[in-house]
Parts: C-alpha cells; structure tokens; sequence
C-alpha cells in the first residue's frame, strides 16, 4: 500500500526538525521539504535554512533516523526564464545528503521546448546521485495538462525522469480518469493529494492551490480512482494547505488530522477491493 507523507506547503513555515516530529507523530513515513523556509509564515516560526545550517542538516538526518522518516520529495527547482538547472547543483548535493529520493521541478518558464531542456538538466544531475526528478503538472504552464507533461517525460527519456501528479492540478486542467489509467505506471513517480471543488469556486488558482485546499471528502475530486490509478508503491504527498485555519490558531495537527484520515480510510478501501 501506498505510504503516506505530509508536504512542505502544508506545514506552511515549520522547521523541518518539527517536521519529521510532525510526520511521525502521525504515523506518516515522509515529508517534502525545500532547502529554505516558505515566505508563508502564520505560527511565526524561526527562520531556518537547510542550505545555510549544517548543524540543521545534520540534526535533520538524526531524527529522521529516530523517527523513522524520510524526504520522499527536494523540492524548489523552479524553471524560470534565463535560469540554469546546472546552477542548482549544490542545492541538489544537500538533498543528497539529506536523503530525499525525488526532486521535483515545477516550470514557470512559458517556453516548452527550454522547460523540457531544463528537465533534462535536472534528472542528469539528479541521477548522479540516485535520486529521481519529476516534472509537476500545473495548469496554465508549460507543463499545464497530461499531454504537455507527458511529451517532456518523454524529451527527456531517462528512466530517472517521471511525473507528479497533484490531484487538484489533473482535474482543475481537464485530466480524466480514463487518461490516468492509460498511463504507462512507469511513467508516474509520485502523487500529490487533496481536494477542492469542481468546478472551481474561488477566483485565483494559484492562490488556492498555495492557501485553500481541503481534505479528501470535502470538495469533488474523484479520489478514489486517483489513487487507483497510481502504481501501488509510490508516495501519496498531503498537499493540504489550509491557511485560513492556520491563521485562526489551529495547529498543524488539527488541521491535518482529517486528512490524515480520509486518506488512510481511502488507501484501505482500495487495499480491500484489490484483496492485497
């Protein structure tokens, strides 16, 4: 079955040491995090940087140990127009050695045939480390729906090179069911889940996949064959971002405990209709 982890954007500022705490204390096997903190900051949490602190790193490593977590996800390799992904190689050796097996690129440059050039960058320089790199479907990008992000998986042709599909941003750009189901399983690396309403309510997208989401059962998305579309073994990232309650007081905790549970509760149906 599918291993849960709790992503950075959903922590929305928290040390990654509090993190991990964080992830186990749900029984969870993972988190994401990127090398610095998130500007989003509504608990005010200390500033922290992964990339600046060793001593951090090397705490991090120690309680991810302890604890039995472990970075399924690297992410801020942003595409943008006029950068290198060659210039992130430093950044690519910290998450070595913090043990993240993915890393996840996210373009924001419009230019198709340079995301896909960049991607390629990217999985060389993942590679070189035994770590696998993933493109992110996000609507209105150059990787914007299944057809666009798939055609790069499919430039860059490395086995270590596949997609991330976010729940919300596969059906907000018009992706079915029947399209996941099409996909070659080796071609998917990593999920992201959560839940919004369809159609869309709210009228900034990017705002409300960075601060709006919701947990599983509480908006439309077809979760259950989302998952079932997914290869058995990869992990399920709870991209949850709720920033309204966070900034009404309510912990992490709170706020992602029905996630939590909506989704174990979703993974065990699907084990039980499987029979695994």
């Amino acid at each position: 079955m599918n291993s849960i982890g709790i992503e950075l954007l959903s922590v929305f500022g928290m040390n990654p040491v509090e993190h991990v705490e964080l992830a186990a204390d749900f029984g969870c096997a993972y988190i994401s995090t990127g090398l610095t903190q998130l500007p989003f900051n509504p608990h005010g949490y200390a500033p922290w940087s992964l990339r600046d602190d060793p001593a951090l790193r090397r705490r991090l490593v120690e309680v991810m140990r302890e604890r039995g977590v472990s970075i399924s996800l690297g992410e801020g390799f942003i595409i943008r127009p006029g950068t290198e992904m060659a210039d992130l190689a430093g950044d690519m050796e910290i998450m070595a050695e913090l043990g993240a097996a993915y890393v996840n690129a996210a373009t924001m440059d419009p230019d198709a045939s340079r995301t896909a050039d960049q991607c390629a960058v990217l999985a060389e320089l993942a590679g070189q480390h035994g770590i696998i790199a993933t493109i992110e479907l996000v609507p209105a990008s150059a990787a914007g729906n299944l057809a666009d992000t798939l055609a790069i998986v499919h430039h860059v042709n490395r086995p270590n090179f596949c997609l991330l599909l976010d729940s919300m941003h596969v059906f907000r750009s018009g992706g079915t069911v029947e399209e996941l189901q099409a996909l070659d399983p080796r071609h998917i690396g990593y999920a992201q889940l959560c839940d919004v309403p369809m159609p869309a309510t709210a009228p900034d997208y990017m705002r409300e996949a960075m601060f709006g989401r919701l947990p599983p059962g509480q908006g439309d998305l077809p979760l259950a064959d989302f998952l079932a579309a997914l290869p058995p073994d990869i992990p399920i990232g709870l991209e949850i971002p709720m920033l309204a309650q966070a900034e009404a007081g309510i912990s992490p905790k709170q706020r992602l405990q029905p996630a939590i549970d909506a989704t174990r509760a979703l993974l065990y149906a699907l084990q039980a209709k499987s029979g695994q």
